[in-house]
């Protein structure tokens, strides 16, 4: 049987070529309507990338819901979607299966929030303690931080798409508008806690407890899968007991755990943080979750209420 040539699609009237502008009439073949299209390897890079985007990019999460960041895989599609797109927000050295992908099929612009913020090596801990070998990823919780990243991603999409550039720029200083308050907020709500020992299930929290002058106690070390060794375990049981710490956090997407056993052993109080690596719940985001974060933290530590 002959194969029959496609029909040659026509634009009858005006209104047929404002619906169909996407496929033959707009005379432009590889016209994209798409906007700027982007990747994020995390939910607080995705955050940015949309709000720095204002409509006019798509942005792909790399990480699935419920995900967990530290352990993405990915899948042959979002290998080859890395080569096509034209934007990737990433953070390397967080996920070693995206750091290949983007060596090998990476676009020609990448936003690398570890080449604009600076990665403390376990920050936040008690002097003298133990320094960890790898960088630790969580800048996010330090909201000036990402206010950087908002900067250089505004930069990247002003260099793809140069008829939006006001917009981006202006979206990113909107947003670090934002972040700058979300950081008085903490300065202020903070600045009279009757403890400075922030006790955690895993050090997730270094750069928080470094910009608000806490000290950060993880039950666990960096990496929440690796289980702590019984010498760890006295030694924050001694932390615990010398700073006569009243709250254990646990992370909302782990559970309590140890922490909970912890805390029932010693006679303590137990908090839920969010390290904001995962999308928040329907109705939530970056913003909302810090200020959770900061209410819990309130009253974990036993502070005044600002101005009190």
């Amino acid at each position: 049987m002959t194969a029959r040539p496609a029909p040659v699609l026509r634009c009858w009237t005006t209104a047929c070529c404002a619906v169909l502008a996407t496929v033959a009439c707009s005379g432009d073949p590889g016209a994209d309507t798409a906007g700027v299209e982007v990747v994020a390897s995390g939910y607080p890079l995705e955050y940015v990338a949309e709000r720095v985007g204002q409509g006019h990019v798509t942005v792909e999460g790399l990480v699935p819901p419920g995900g967990d960041s530290h352990q993405v895989e990915l899948t042959p599609r979002q290998v080859g979607r890395l080569g096509e797109v034209d934007v990737v927000v990433h953070l390397s050295g967080l996920q070693p299966s995206t750091d290949a992908a983007l060596e090998q099929h990476g676009p020609a612009r990448v936003v690398d929030a570890a080449d604009v913020v600076d990665l403390g090596v376990a920050p936040g801990r008690p002097a003298g303690a133990a320094r960890a070998e790898a960088p630790d990823p969580h800048f996010w919780l330090d909201p000036t931080r990402l206010a950087a990243v908002a900067r250089a991603v505004s930069d990247e999409f002003a260099a793809v798409d140069p008829e939006h550039a006001g917009d981006y720029a202006a979206a990113a200083a909107a947003l670090g508008t934002e972040l700058a308050e979300l950081d008085s907020a903490y300065q202020e709500g903070l600045a009279g806690c009757r403890g400075r020992t922030l006790v955690t299930s895993h050090e997730a929290f270094g750069y928080l407890a470094e910009r608000y002058g806490l000290v950060q106690v993880g039950i666990a070390g960096l990496d929440p899968a690796v289980e702590p060794s019984p010498a760890r375990l006295r030694d924050v049981v001694e932390v615990v007991e010398g700073r006569d710490v009243r709250t254990v956090f646990f992370e909302v997407s782990t559970g309590p755990g140890l922490a909970r056993a912890l805390a029932e052993d010693l006679g303590l109080r137990t908090g839920v943080l969010d390290p904001v690596e995962r999308a928040p719940a329907a109705g939530e985001d970056y913003s909302s979750t810090m200020r959770a974060n900061l209410r819990a933290l309130q009253q974990g530590l036993d502070c005044l209420p600002a101005g009190g």
